[in-house]
């Protein structure tokens, strides 16, 4: 075997080794192959995040309030309360005294009052915070190659990866962190028997176990590193789930565990779940911003494009990106009857109107240009959440006030959750201010000289077509 199986440690301190007992007691009642996914119907039109109660907190319990929310926006919840360290169970989507709690906790924590519902500030503030706290491990759902196995792998923590027969191994480039995914063939196998053989190795310290007739669990300490194993078997095949870091590291890695827990799936069944795969042809909404071909749109849709067109006008180049607001700057050239849209703007207080287009998909074709109300909910000084969600095709549509002139720019993002699949994707609407939008645009040197409020003359439809 190229890989010896790692000695670990439970999670030093007793509040960490509660968190993941926790974690894995409440994951054997769930089952032992729940994974990371991000659900999706292709096609379907984005679900709101919800986060207002049915009646007001003074008649309705946070936990009814939770239970009234659909399934997927409940495990979108409980995935970020998990990245940003609150939250401390499986990711299953079910309400529970625990994930009240956990609201409550982190509530407290940002200076609010411990309500258990979560204002849509509050909610945009925390998607937002987690899906940082995601990119800045670089999260992902991978397939181990030799076993198919899936798990969920933080690859800017375990940017090197090695394979061979026995299974694959994650490691950061001093060692400080390594993940391990091993297979072997062992005669008649069970739990117990699998996790006395995970206790052997020299130096090893087991401070929590958990036994279950389909899975095992170990965590403690080894030397001066922590880790966590997680163990199944199917026939004779055995699958070990081995996680190994520095105490050092821990504030930063302790929550990716207890997400790769909820995302480890020693013997899938279904086809690939987590982040859905990008389409073949995706389609967005453009502002037109000058005379002479510049439109702003939305960085993510018009990622990987092998061409992107501009409909009416032909192909387009993206000359700019700015990751952080997720915005993008795209040219078209030698095209005629473009009417720019003036950006000047305010900052509008709490409606605005998407004008865009929607996925031909969902209208049967047809391009028309149509427009839908929001409600504002401010996160940041440049991002606020928009509620409900627009339609698929208006990511990068612009945003108007009540006066009709220019407020921001949307963007639709899927949300990265931690859980078992469904059949549906939760999905989060942001926009990014006509300040930073100004900001980005003379910061590539483009001159705004639109001067037409007519926001449905000044859109176009964006086609990414990839591979």
């Amino acid at each position: 075997m190229l890989f010896n199986v790692l000695a670990f440690n439970g999670l030093a301190g007793f509040v960490m080794r509660s968190m993941l007992a926790a974690t894995l007691m409440f994951g054997a009642v769930t089952g032992a192959h729940a994974q990371m996914t991000t659900p999706q119907v292709p096609g379907a039109t984005p679900k709101t995040v919800q986060t207002v109660p049915v009646k007001p907190p003074s008649m309705q319990t946070p936990a009814a309030t939770a239970d009234a929310m659909a399934k997927a926006e409940r495990l979108a919840l409980q995935s970020d309360l998990a990245w940003v360290g609150q939250y401390n169970g499986a990711i299953t989507g079910d309400v529970s005294e625990r994930i009240v709690n956990a609201i409550k906790e982190y509530q407290k924590a940002k200076g609010g009052k411990p309500t258990g519902v979560l204002n849509p500030q509050e909610r945009a503030a925390l998607a937002d915070t987690a899906r940082k706290k995601q990119e800045s491990v670089g999260w992902k759902i991978v397939t181990e190659p030799t076993s198919g196995a899936r798990l969920g792998i933080p690859g800017k923590l375990v940017p090197q990866q090695a394979s061979d027969a026995n299974g694959s191994k994650w490691t950061s480039p001093t060692g400080t962190v390594q993940v391990v995914l091993s297979r072997r063939k062992e005669a008649n196998p069970t739990s117990a028997k699998l996790a006395d053989l995970e206790k052997e190795p020299s130096g090893r310290k087991v401070d929590y176990t958990v036994v279950k007739p389909d899975f095992f669990v170990l965590s403690g300490l080894q030397g001066l590193k922590k880790f966590y194993v997680r163990g199944t078997f199917k026939g004779d095949e055995v699958r070990t789930m081995t996680i190994l870091y520095d105490q050092a590291t821990e504030n930063t890695v302790e929550p990716v565990v207890i997400a790769m827990s909820s995302a480890f799936n020693a013997f899938p069944s279904r086809p690939l779940a987590g982040p859905p795969p990008r389409k073949t042809v995706e389609y967005g909404t453009g502002v037109v911003v000058s005379e002479d071909g510049a439109i702003v749109t939305d960085r993510l849709v018009t990622d990987g494009c092998l061409a992107i067109m501009i409909a009416g006008h032909g192909r387009a180049d993206r000359i700019a990106e700015d990751k952080e607001r997720d915005l993008a700057l795209l040219r078209v050239y030698g095209a005629p009857g473009l009417k720019p849209l003036s950006l000047a703007g305010g900052a509008p207080k709490t409606n605005v109107d998407l004008v865009g287009i929607a996925d031909p998909q969902s209208q049967g074709g047809a391009a028309a240009v149509s427009s839908l109300k929001a409600t504002l909910a401010p996160v940041t000084s440049s991002n606020s959440a928009l509620s409900p969600s627009p339609a698929v095709g208006f990511s990068g549509s612009p945003a108007v006030d009540a006066d009709g002139k220019f407020a921001g720019i949307a963007l639709l993002k899927a949300a990265v959750v931690a859980g078992p699949a469904t059949s549906v994707q939760a999905s989060q609407a942001m926009m990014v201010s006509a300040e930073a939008v100004r900001g980005f645009l003379k910061a590539n040197g483009v001159a705004a000289n639109g001067t037409s409020t007519d926001a449905k003359a000044a859109v176009v439809r964006v086609i990414c077509v990839r591979k």
